[in-house]
Parts: C-alpha cells; structure tokens; sequence
C-alpha cells in the first residue's frame, strides 16, 4: 500500500473539526456551567482517530478543543484551559489506540475527556459543590451526567459507522 498525500489527511482532519463544530451547536442536553448532550459532535473525531490511529486523532482533537474554546470559551485560569479544551478534547484521540475495537476506542477517548475536565472541576470549580459534598464527587457526576449521553450517543453511531463499513472508507 503506498503512503498516503499529507494533504489528504490534513484536509480529512480539517473536515472532521468542521463538521464537530457543527454538531456542537445541536445540543439534545445542557448544563448550565458548561458540558452538554450534543447530536454526536464527537463522532467525526472518534471516527478520524479510530481511522487514522491515535497520533493523527489526537491531534486534530485537539484542534477541535482549540476551536471550542475560540468560540466558546469559559476562562478561570490558564490551566483550567488547557485541561478542559486542548487536553480534554485531544484526549478523545486516544481511542484511536483501540482500531480494532471501535466500541472500547469510544470509551477510552471519551473517559479520557471525562479525567479531564474532572480534574479541571476539582480544581478550578469546587466552589459550585453543594456544601458537604466532596468536590471529587461534585464533579464527577457534573461530568459525568452529560459525558455518558455523549458516550451513549457516539457508541450508538460509532456502531452503525462500523456495521456499514464506513469506518475505513476510501482506504
């Protein structure tokens, strides 16, 4: 098999972050500091690192997590930047690690998101736990009540991607 043209893949990566933008602003769930249910907005992505392996994925994640935060961004602290847009985001690349396992590769990537903006909750945004609730616990259900509709809706389509063989199409 020859190598692929750079350009190819770097226009592919620069669709994938186009049409997850897109998909961003179609929100099922919302929450009100942040974190929402959308109508698959991370699919593309999981579909490029799961096409294209976890270094082409994590990458144009987080490019995906650059573009967020251009358009949406909520700053506390450049660190708190970093954990919840380029990292929690490029972090989904990862499921790129798992090609032959799309459903696992979902999981990882989005669990991976979920570590991320944990850490950046307990952090940065302990002060919206309700009192004598652990921030740890605050912000994992925070988190998690909009990250597993998300891994719900991507698993439910990365399905379907993979049974129609979309998944390494033009390959």
């Amino acid at each position: 098999m020859s190598k692929e043209s750079p350009v190819r893949v770097i226009a592919e990566a620069s669709m994938v972050v186009a049409l997850s933008i897109v998909l961003s602003f179609i929100k099922i769930y919302q929450l009100p500091q942040g974190g929402s249910i959308t109508a698959g907005s991370m699919v593309p992505l999981l579909w490029i690192a799961l096409r294209r392996g976890p270094r082409i994925g994590v990458f144009t994640c987080l490019i995906y997590g650059l573009v967020q935060f251009m358009l949406n961004p909520w700053i506390v602290s450049p660190i708190q930047v970093f954990l919840d847009y380029p990292l929690a985001f490029g972090l989904l690349g990862l499921s790129g690690l798992f090609q032959n396992y799309p459903l696992v590769g979902v999981g990882l990537g989005i669990s991976g998101r979920f570590i991320s903006h944990v850490l950046s909750g307990v952090v940065f945004f302990s002060e919206y736990a309700p009192p004598g609730v652990s921030p740890l616990i605050y912000s994992a259900v925070y988190n998690g009540s909009y990250l597993l509709g998300e891994f719900v809706v991507s698993a439910i389509f990365m399905y379907i991607i993979v049974k129609r063989g979309i998944l390494k199409i033009y390959m």
